[in-house]
């Protein structure tokens, strides 16, 4: 009977140690069949647009030049890794080469994220935790660098937990991923915040003197990841412009990744909301202060900040996952070392196995399957008829800057927020929206502009066809063009 538990005992082991990686292989899969969502976010071509000029240039912008509104004003990249890896990407494999980039990463995130909740919790639950965070995030889940910084988010927070947990320091030899991290995405802010509720967690039962001395080895650890943080071609720079984005106010509630969230109608972090109440009072969990702290700021993030939800359903679990295994204790792993060595040709070979499953399923399926980016985000017939014009000051809706940039048209606005501030882009957006009708014709004037590119449902593209001075030249179901009455009218072409 003994030796017969034992043997599952080591069946269970073997077994666990694959689970992050089908999970891993499952996520990519599946977001490879959807991969056409991903392509969502017309962010996407000036992210891939600005790594193509770091590869063509060999060098790393510093100011602005895809817009004649900021040419020349001062502006950084905080993602130019992650901007390259799409460029290249893209340059191999077309639409196709970010799309299977994005689902890598998501396949990292999810295995890594399974990975640390095994070793407190079943796999059954780690692995719905998994899938409900997928799930939870699938709003934000683009082509986009915060994607190939997901699973950095997930791996840094756990050793921070983990570290916190044992009552000790995380290893210096972890510092490597911050700077990965703050290289990728300006995120890396929130893995640098967390070193402070961290370590208060790790020092929270201790005696005083304990206390002082291991909150002195997080103190420094803290310094440490600071300095790994700016270890990136913009040196301390990174940190400014990283936290830009914070400081655009009125901006972010306009900004749909930005805004609140909306409880108007049920929605899943909703759900995940009431859960997690309803998991504490079920469980009947007592957390300590600090834990209390991390999971009413991820909660906070995700509420104040739709974009934030997914660290929300990545972090929190990572934080419940201790208290919620001491419930429920794991079977020791009785595995004998004598054996270990076939467990892990076993385990090596399953991966090898599930791997090269996935890799034939990306070829057969991508030697069918064509990725495009979304139709609305894509005005080709527009922007082909203001080439054909040259008009050289457009004055482009928010959602066609990338578009723009992508077709090397200088633009008006584009997603980079912080470049352009806070008043110049609610004035734009005021404008746009027609709420203040001025303020769409005075920027017309000020930035002298020739020619509009609207989106089809715009309100400001309703409102210049009763503007004295502008004609409507053409439109279709995507965008609007209107020029200067008097223009020269050029061949249009026909309505798609």
């Amino acid at each position: 009977m003994s030796l017969s538990f034992t043997n599952s005992i080591t069946v269970q082991s073997r077994a666990r140690a694959l689970v992050p990686l089908c999970v891993g292989t499952g996520a990519y899969l599946f977001f490879l069949y959807i991969g056409d969502t991903l392509l969502q976010d017309s962010d996407s071509f000036w992210q891939i647009k600005i790594g193509q000029w770091i590869l063509d240039h060999h060098a790393l912008p510093y100011t602005d030049f895809y817009s004649f509104t900021r040419s020349g004003e001062p502006w950084i990249s905080t993602s130019w890794l992650s901007q390259i890896l799409f460029a290249i990407s893209y340059a191999q494999w077309d639409w196709a080469g970010p799309v299977v980039l994005t689902a890598l990463a998501i396949a990292a995130s999810a295995a890594i994220f399974v990975y640390l909740l095994e070793a407190h919790l079943e796999i059954p639950r780690a692995v719905l935790f998994a899938m409900l965070a997928v799930l939870l995030s699938l709003h934000h889940i683009l082509a986009r660098p915060h994607m190939l910084a997901l699973p950095v988010m997930i791996a840094w927070v756990g050793i921070l937990m983990n570290a916190a947990d044992r009552k000790v320091t995380p290893s210096w030899v972890w510092l490597p991923l911050m700077s990965l991290w703050a290289n990728l995405h300006g995120g890396f802010v929130l893995g640098l915040a967390l070193i402070g509720p961290m370590a208060i967690e790790a020092i929270w039962t201790l005696d005083s003197g304990k206390q002082i001395r291991l909150l002195a080895r997080w103190f420094l650890f803290g310094v440490a990841a600071m300095a790994a943080a700016c270890v990136t071609p913009y040196g301390w720079r990174t940190l400014l412009g990283a936290t830009n984005i914070l400081n655009l106010g009125e901006l972010l509630s306009v900004i749909s990744e930005w805004m609140p969230a909306n409880f108007a109608s049920f929605s899943a972090f909703e759900g995940a909301i009431l859960g997690l109440i309803a998991i504490g009072l079920f469980r009947g969990l007592t957390l300590s202060p600090p834990r209390i702290l991390l999971i009413l700021l991820f909660t906070w993030m995700g509420l104040t900040h739709v974009r934030s939800i997914e660290a929300f359903a990545f972090l929190v679990p990572l934080v419940l996952a201790k208290p919620l295994g001491e419930t429920s204790p794991l079977p020791q792993d009785t595995e004998q070392a004598g054996e270990s060595w076939a467990a892990h040709y076993v385990t090596i070979t399953g991966a090898l196995m599930i791997a090269a499953a996935a890799w034939t399923t990306t070829s057969i399926y991508m030697s069918h399957h064509r990725f495009t980016f979304t139709m609305d985000q894509t005005p080709v017939a527009a922007v082909d008829l203001l080439q054909q014009r040259k008009a050289q000051r457009i004055f482009n809706g928010y959602q066609f800057g990338g578009y723009l940039i992508s077709r090397d048209i200088p633009v008006f606005v584009d997603g980079r927020a912080e470049l352009y501030g806070e008043k110049f882009v609610m004035d734009f957006f005021k404008g746009v929206e027609v709420k203040k009708l001025d303020n769409l014709t005075r920027l017309l004037e000020e930035y002298k502009i020739d020619a509009t590119l609207m989106g089809a449902d715009t309100p400001a593209a309703q409102v210049l066809d009763h503007i004295k001075g502008w004609k409507r030249l053409y439109a279709d179901n995507i965008a609007v063009i209107h020029v200067r009455d008097g223009a020269p009218d050029a061949a249009v072409p026909a309505k798609p």
